[in-house]
């Protein structure tokens, strides 16, 4: 085990057990080690502080996934956090109506880096950075005795890779994986494409969300923009809706939007499907074309350095919904922008409504669901926020 020293003035992030170490905050860094490595962390006394990976020679030096000394980097040290990870989704949230959910949430679930979503019987796996990948063979290894999937693939083709200094790397890692897997949610059945949807397939983080909108929705119209593959779709029309249009850039996604539907059983006459551009889209509607307005955008800021030009996008989006609704109409509006705090969010929503004259009362705030635990000194790790808001 690699022993690395830390200056006694940068301790207390690590001892408040925050996940990262910067290497500003070591003494030194020997030459030659590799993305990957084991190491302890120990004060300028020698006192044991955490444990965890090499990253990275500049920035994240280290990335933490322990707080015991002389623990052994194996096989059974991911199945222990991984073990760890499924009893809390399995206890909280799995049931007979819902079989899919992020089962491990990276440095939440402290394996730095990783992301493991279950799908029914299949998972979507991410490393998005070369340490964690080091380990691919051990943590594949250990979700297959650990959760016993069918089949695991690989989805690690996300930015982060990039800035991280890895290459994207996708395919199948164990067993099978077929084109379409069916998933259940709160009752509801959904198609899922792994191999080539976004993310790991599914945007399971709104599920609870989802499930909320039913309250809203019977006898309403609604608009589902960035819908996607219909999630909030299915569920309005399954609420008792009267019109559900779907609006999406993606021809792909809009065609498994109607067959959930139809997996579903809902009615054919109650929904539409309209590929489009959402900020034109919304530009040409009239006020009071529906009753309910669902904004569940992909993330407008994905660099710190461009957060004001994604809030105006945010602001642009929601004061074209917020001139559309009607009197006691509902905005639904989301922001999955780790660079966007929700008071932030919450801001620039008022913009939104003092442009389109219009109040607005928030009825509900959501975050992030059981199976995305917070690290509590982790706040980097924030990223979705959701306002369900009544217009006037």
């Amino acid at each position: 085990m690699t022993i690395l020293t830390v200056l006694q003035k940068r301790t207390g992030p690590i001892l408040g057990r925050h996940p990262w170490v910067f290497s500003g905050a070591l003494k030194n860094i020997p030459d030659g080690l590799t993305s990957g490595t084991p190491v302890e962390l120990v004060d300028e006394a020698g006192n044991y502080l955490a444990s965890g990976y090499f990253n990275s020679y500049s920035q994240i030096a280290v990335r933490l996934w322990g707080f015991e000394p002389g623990e052994e980097v194996n096989e059974d040290f991911f199945k222990k956090r991984i073990k760890q990870a499924f009893a809390i989704r399995e206890n909280y949230l799995a049931s007979k109506e819902t079989d899919s959910y992020r089962l491990v949430y990276g440095e939440n679930d402290f394996l730095p880096g990783l992301i493991v979503d279950k799908y029914a019987e299949y998972l979507s796996i991410q490393f998005h950075n070369p340490g964690i990948e080091s380990w691919k063979k051990e943590i594949v290894a250990a979700l297959n005795t650990v959760v016993k999937p069918k089949g695991i693939y690989e989805r690690s083709d996300v930015k982060v890779r990039g800035l991280e200094g890895a290459e994207k790397q996708v395919g199948l890692l164990s067993g099978k994986v077929p084109e379409r897997v069916l998933i259940k949610e709160n009752g509801y059945k959904l198609y899922v494409d792994i191999i080539g949807g976004q993310k790991t397939g599914f945007f399971l983080d709104q599920r609870d969300k989802r499930a909320a909108l039913q309250k809203y929705v019977k006898g309403k119209s609604v608009l589902n923009c960035f819908s996607y593959t219909g999630g909030f779709s299915v569920y309005a029309l399954g609420g008792g809706a009267e019109k559900v249009v779907s609006v999406d850039s993606s021809e792909a996604a809009l065609l498994l939007a109607e067959e959930n539907m139809k997996l579903n059983k809902l009615s054919a006459k109650k929904c539409e499907f309209i590929l489009a551009d959402v900020k034109v889209y919304l530009a040409d509607q009239v006020p009071g074309s529906y009753d309910i307005i669902i904004l569940d955008p992909p993330a407008f800021v994905k660099d710190r350095h461009k957060v004001e030009e994604g809030l105006r996008g945010y602001k642009r989006i929601n004061a074209a919904a917020l001139t559309i609704l009607p009197k006691s109409g509902i905005l639904v509006s989301a922001s999955c922008s780790a660079h966007v705090s929700l008071e932030q969010f919450r801001y620039t929503l008022s913009e939104a409504a003092l442009q389109a004259k219009r109040s607005v009362q928030i009825l509900e705030t959501y975050t992030h669901g059981i199976d995305h635990p917070e690290a509590i000194s982790f706040m980097e790790g924030e990223y979705l926020k959701c306002l369900f808001s009544i217009v006037s």
